[in-house]
């Protein structure tokens, strides 16, 4: 019997399923810049490794403040490497344009969520498991998700990060439940569905547009959904 729900936060609760990687690549196209997608994926991962490692997001940051910095990171290593993406008088313009696009898109998947999570939450306790920079509680309050979880563990804030197992297990006993008796939801296969199973719990997979073209075994997640809302009719086959 599932008695509790741990949801992951980035990809799974503000884009509708989609990895940021290609969020952010649709908005390079969309606002003209002339980058390749391989050198798109070079600047990504550039600052999300600063971001991870250096204090850049502090706890009070909101994501738009947080967005905002990984667009500027991104765009001044693409200007470092010389690749001629966008005249450099207009790279403030460019970066504000996409963040304001991006972020409407965000307010707009969040509240699509909140009411799928406010639905559950009428039901069984829910916690959110996620790596994140450590403002996550500012990021959930700028949404309006704060009301919506009973817990939430942060990788910056317990040490543990995704794909590690113990976190979803930290996520369980947040709820007073064990692993079996929750069901993960998440986004991403390898960082949510695989270590979820591993720990024990049971998990609906959100598969959208990911970061890679790969093969998945499809038997491994519980359920496969394609937008969130769809958790709240199948229920019955959880058994809850």
């Amino acid at each position: 019997m599932i008695k509790g729900f741990i949801f992951d936060y980035g990809g799974t609760l503000d884009t509708a399923g989609r990895h940021w990687g290609k969020v952010i690549w649709h908005a390079y196209k969309k606002h003209g810049v002339r980058v390749s997608e391989q050198q798109f994926r070079e600047a990504y991962v550039y600052a999300e490794r600063q971001l991870g490692s250096r204090p850049i997001i502090s706890p009070e940051f909101t994501f738009y403040d947080t967005l905002d910095a990984k667009l500027r990171i991104e765009l001044e290593y693409l200007a470092a490497q010389n690749m001629p993406y966008m005249p450099a008088k207009d790279t403030d313009t460019l970066r504000k344009s996409m963040l304001e696009d991006i972020y409407h898109g965000v307010r707009q998947e969040t509240a699509k969520s909140r009411m799928v999570l406010a639905e559950i939450k009428t039901g069984y306790p829910t916690a959110l498991v996620s790596n994140f920079y450590g403002n996550i509680n500012t990021v959930l309050r700028e949404f309006k998700f704060d009301v919506l979880f009973d817990n939430v563990i942060e990788s910056a804030v317990v040490g543990v990060r995704k794909p590690n197992p113990q976190i979803f297990v930290l996520g369980a006993e947040s709820l007073g439940l064990k692993p079996d008796e929750t069901v993960v939801v998440g986004d991403s296969y390898d960082k949510d569905i695989i270590p979820a199973k591993q720990a024990g719990c049971h998990t609906v997979w959100l598969k959208s547009e990911g970061w890679t073209e790969k093969e998945y075994d499809e038997n491994q997640p519980d359920i496969i959904i394609n937008k969130l809302s769809e958790i709240l009719t199948k229920k019955e086959w959880l058994k809850l």
